[in-house]
């Protein structure tokens, strides 16, 4: 498996998986935390599994 979220692509997906995650613990909003919990994941993984579909890459290198 090729990581294909570019460097930029994994910080802000991190940041903004954590805003999520946080904002949904202190508001008790599960839903929101779970779906925080995603770009947190393929930020910290760096594979994206949407990326193929649409045959975008950031971050690998041929």
């Amino acid at each position: 498996m090729c990581i294909n979220a570019g460097k930029l692509d994994r910080v802000l997906r991190v940041i903004i998986g954590l805003a999520l995650m946080i904002y949904g613990f202190t508001t008790s909003n599960i839903l929101l935390t779970a779906i925080g919990s995603i770009p947190l994941l393929t930020g910290a993984i760096g594979f994206c599994p949407f990326y193929p579909i649409i045959k975008l890459d950031t971050g690998c290198k041929k």
